[in-house]
């Protein structure tokens, strides 16, 4: 295991403003984040009460997409926009697996670097590293990630909730581009990703909260959703809403049968 790099920002923790990691760790219930975020988090609720089940629902699509993974024989994971960390973590789940799975955790949120030590807590005979750096900072992101991963080898390149704070304008699907292109055949992505096809209202009134904010949401619609997936092979059951993908694999989560879900998600394959 690494230490992270890149320590320095976590004494330049922003509580000025809603940071999206921190409303999603108080939508799980979880304990770092500050009044700023919980204010936006009782905003969004006003709008759509039941978003802590979506958030929930959204972490259970990951548990179950890195458990069927590891179960292709994947052993290797690069998890950009990681998150505060909520166990069981991605490489809890893959290490349960397989033990020798290798994990890089990526986040630009300062608050992720602070708990780092929690995600890079793993069995002996895999590996864990933590990068601190924005998405956007490819170059940089697999300069690191190659000390732990064997790019030569297929990667699971996670993306979990992540490409809605990315605007065309900001080159979400060039980001998704440069990092493929560096993968291995065989290799997968996972995506989740907010959308405003089945909650055209609310998504609008949550827009203008995050306008509001100055914080950048870009819901995209199916056709948009797959364009990140066109030239990989998209797996069965190709895009669907979260609690609909492969549900054996994994324990419903309270409540998800009451709502329409607020994103897609898919897994695709490097040929």
């Amino acid at each position: 295991m690494s230490r992270p790099e890149n320590d320095a920002p976590a004494l330049r923790i922003d509580t000025s403003r809603p940071h999206p990691a921190r409303m999603y760790d108080w939508f799980l219930g979880g304990k770092d984040n500050y009044p700023v975020d919980e204010a936006m988090g009782r905003q969004m609720l006003l709008v759509e009460p039941s978003v802590p089940v979506m958030a929930k629902v959204n972490r259970a699509f990951m548990h179950r997409a890195t458990r069927w993974l590891t179960g292709q024989g994947i052993r290797q994971f690069l998890d950009i926009g990681t998150g505060i960390p909520t166990e069981p973590n991605l490489h809890q789940v893959a290490q349960q697996e397989a033990p020798s799975t290798r994990v890089v955790y990526c986040d630009n949120d300062p608050i992720v670097l602070a708990h780092a030590a929690a995600l890079l807590k793993g069995t002996p005979e895999g590996a864990i590293d933590y990068v601190q750096a924005d998405a956007r900072e490819v170059d940089s992101i697999l300069e690191h990630a190659g000390k732990t991963l064997d790019f030569d080898q297929p990667v699971a390149l996670s993306l979990i909730s992540l490409l809605h704070f990315v605007s065309d304008e900001d080159g979400a699907y060039e980001l998704v581009d440069r990092l493929t292109d560096v993968l291995a055949p065989g290799s997968h992505l996972v995506i989740s990703h907010l959308t405003a096809d089945f909650h055209p209202e609310e998504a609008r009134k949550v827009d203008e909260l995050y306008k509001a904010n100055t914080l950048t949401l870009a819901p995209r619609t199916r056709d948009q959703f797959s364009r990140f997936f066109d030239r990989l092979d998209i797996v069965d059951p190709g895009i669907v809403a979260a609690e609909a993908w492969h549900p054996g694999l994994g324990e419903p989560v309270p409540g998800q049968d009451d709502i329409v879900s607020a994103g897609y998600v898919a897994v695709g394959r490097k040929p």
